[in-house]
């Protein structure tokens, strides 16, 4: 999946479309989801191109690795997800149905979030 420069989440950055935004800094940007999974879904995107965590984890310089992940630790202190329990969820291309070709974390609380996936089949 290549970049693409007018993604919705690239257009976010640019300020062209808003966002309920909950966190910024330098290097990152999180925002409340437009469609929630749970009572809690935050998007937690870098502000720089990246497609996908395999791409970010390459690309990006030790200070944006460093800002996402303490990012996204201080966002579910922040919105309360820490005292009870959260999802942090990724995407990485077709067949985990990556729907945006920018890198972004997907951090779910608020209820029992239940089991991650179903087993797989035996066989």
């Amino acid at each position: 999946m290549a970049y693409d420069p007018n993604n919705i989440f690239a257009r976010i950055l640019r300020g062209e479309i808003p966002c309920r935004k909950v966190y910024e800094d330098e290097h990152v940007l999180a925002f409340h989801d437009i469609n929630p999974q749970a009572p809690t879904h935050i998007l937690v995107i870098p502000k720089g191109a990246y497609v996908s965590l395999d791409d970010f984890s390459e690309r990006a310089s030790d200070r944006e690795l460093s800002a996402f992940l303490r990012a996204l630790g201080r966002i579910a202190r922040e919105q309360g997800a820490a005292r009870t329990g959260y999802r942090v969820l990724a995407n990485h291309g077709r067949d985990a149905r990556q729907e945006v070709p920018h890198f972004h974390v997907h951090i779910f609380a608020g209820r029992d979030l239940g089991r991650m996936i179903g087993k797989a089949p035996s066989g």
